[in-house]
């Protein structure tokens, strides 16, 4: 367990809490290397537990296709004119939650089995902290389904398999450099709603409810990120076309999705490591873009296959790539795994507390 002392340190959308008197265990060299093994080491991993065949993924879409995922469908995309093709537009991915469903209808995949991508994105309009950047790296994972797997018992289940994964490449690196600080991930993952965390800390904000019940168990699965609770807000907002957030269950809760969250003891701080959901089947894509106000949205090409039920049901999500480097190697900051662009006053903060930004 970590004993150093915390020291707060605030930024322009953040505020964290690092060792009095930081400095990585690993140098650069080590930390370079140790990326490459943290990376190696969870692909493998992930693709046996899960069944998975590694794909080649777009970093670009064309624009009004519907394929890229517009996330909270507030940011925007990266886009630029395509020469050869009469300045029609192109965008930068931000995720691939629908592409990776296409792939599996026109690749030919069959039901238990799925695919998994380096995907690579940029959002430009990412509020950066410690946890984000405008440079996104996560695998980005997908599996065909039946009918009867859309359920949130499937759900969980997968969503162990995920963190055994995570949890079994921790032990590893910890064992690979004995001078890191031993794990702080426990072996076993807690389950919880949405609707149950609202009624348990009501008068709190849905990230401090995160922060408060990460603390409590060390790592959460929060199910149900999406619709609106009983306060007539969702916990978080989800797109309204890959996860399907609407669906109603007896027990009080709702939605076929949910993210892994880590408490990240040397930050003081929850963490989501990745994202997940059952995807939405055309009952659920209909209901959805009725409640956001985007039936418009019916008229694009993934939009359109999906309603004429030429896409396989599936289960899908991304594990962020980077938040495991940094979490693995005990470092502070997402800049310490990968390379971007910062503010000034973000870097002015991190050189003042020995964080060193690749």
């Amino acid at each position: 367990m970590l004993k150093q002392k915390p020291k707060k340190v605030e930024f322009k959308n953040d505020e964290m809490w690092i060792p009095e008197n930081y400095k990585t265990v690993l140098n650069l060299r080590e930390t370079e290397e140790a990326i490459d093994i943290i990376k190696e080491k969870f692909r493998k991993n992930l693709a046996n537990e899960l069944n998975l065949s590694r794909v080649s993924a777009p970093i670009m879409v064309m624009q009004n296709s519907g394929i890229n995922d517009h996330l909270n469908g507030i940011e925007r995309p990266v886009d630029f004119p395509i020469l050869d093709m009469k300045d029609k537009k192109a965008e930068i991915v931000q995720s691939l939650a629908k592409w990776k469903r296409l792939a599996l209808a026109d690749y030919n995949f069959e039901v238990g089995e799925g695919l998994y991508t380096n995907m690579n994105a940029i959002r430009p309009d990412e509020h950066l902290d410690k946890y984000h950047s405008l440079y996104v790296d996560q695998w980005d994972w997908e599996r065909i389904i039946t009918k009867e797997d859309r359920n949130v018992n499937f759900l969980k289940n997968i969503a162990k398999k995920i963190y055994n994964v995570i949890y079994e490449t921790d032990k590893y690196i910890c064992e690979k450099y004995p001078n890191l600080p031993k794990t702080f991930i426990p072996k076993e993952m807690f389950f919880i709603t949405t609707e149950e965390l609202e009624e348990k800390y009501p008068n709190l904000t849905p990230k401090e409810r995160e922060h408060k019940i990460c603390k409590e168990h060390g790592a959460v699965f929060l199910v149900g990120i999406g619709g609106n609770l009983r306060n007539g807000k969702p916990h978080d907002g989800r797109a309204s076309d890959y996860d399907d957030w609407s669906t109603e269950y007896s027990k009080g809760f709702h939605g076929l999705n949910g993210d892994i969250l880590i408490w990240n003891e040397l930050l003081n701080t929850s963490m989501e490591l990745s994202s997940m959901g059952i995807r939405v089947d055309r009952e659920a894509l209909l209901r959805q873009l009725a409640i956001r106000n985007e039936e418009w949205k019916k008229d694009l090409y993934f939009h359109k296959r999906l309603l004429k039920n030429d896409l396989p049901l599936t289960i899908g999500g991304g594990i962020g790539q980077s938040r495991l480097c940094m979490l693995m190697m005990r470092k502070v900051h997402i800049g310490e795994v990968h390379s971007s662009i910062w503010t000034d006053q973000i870097r002015q903060v991190c050189k003042d507390n020995n964080i060193f930004l690749l």
